[in-house]
C-alpha cells in the first residue's frame, strides 16, 4: 500500500498540542504510520516554531520539548525544497507555503480546520480537510 501523502496546517499542529482529547491529537499520535506520510519544508517548519512557541505558555510546552517535537516532525517527514512558483494563488501568504509544499509533494490532502481559506485548492487535485474527516478517510475513526 503507497501511503498517501499529507501536510498538517499549523492550526492542526497547534490544536494537537493544546488538548489529548481531540482529532488532531490521534493523527498527531499516529505518526509516523504506514497509511500516510506527512511533508514539510523550511518554511513550513518555521512557521510551525513561531506559532508554537508563541503559545508556549497556552500550550505548556518548554521551547526544550517544542524543538524536540518539531525535531521528530522533520525526521518523520519527507523534506522537500519548494520553489515559489504558485504565488500569489490564495489569499494568506502562509496558506500559499503550504499549497506550494503541497504540489512539490503531490499531495493527496491538506490537514487544516481552516478549510474556507484553500478555495479553489481543488483544481490542483488537492483535497482539504479536517483531521477528523481525514481519519475516518484512512479508517483510524469509523
Amino acid at each position: 500500500m503507497v501511503p498517501i501523502q499529507i501536510i498538517l496546517d499549523t492550526n492542526v499542529l497547534y490544536s494537537a498540542l493544546r488538548s489529548r482529547n481531540g482529532a488532531a491529537f490521534l493523527l498527531l499520535s499516529l505518526l509516523p504510520s504506514e497509511k500516510f506520510t506527512l511533508n514539510v519544508s523550511v518554511p513550513l517548519i518555521l512557521e510551525y516554531e513561531d506559532v508554537l512557541k508563541r503559545s508556549k505558555n497556552e500550550l505548556s510546552f518548554t521551547t526544550i520539548e517544542l524543538d524536540q517535537l518539531l525535531d521528530n516532525l522533520c525526521a518523520m517527514a519527507n523534506r522537500h525544497d519548494v520553489f515559489y512558483l504558485w504565488r500569489p494563488f490564495l489569499n494568506d501568504p502562509g496558506d500559499d507555503l503550504i499549497l506550494e509544499l503541497a504540489i512539490k509533494a503531490n499531495c493527496s490532502y491538506i490537514v487544516t480546520y481552516n478549510k474556507q481559506d484553500f478555495a479553489g485548492v481543488d483544481s490542483f487535485g488537492i483535497n482539504i480537510v479536517d483531521a477528523r474527516e481525514f481519519l475516518e478517510i484512512t479508517g483510524e475513526l469509523p
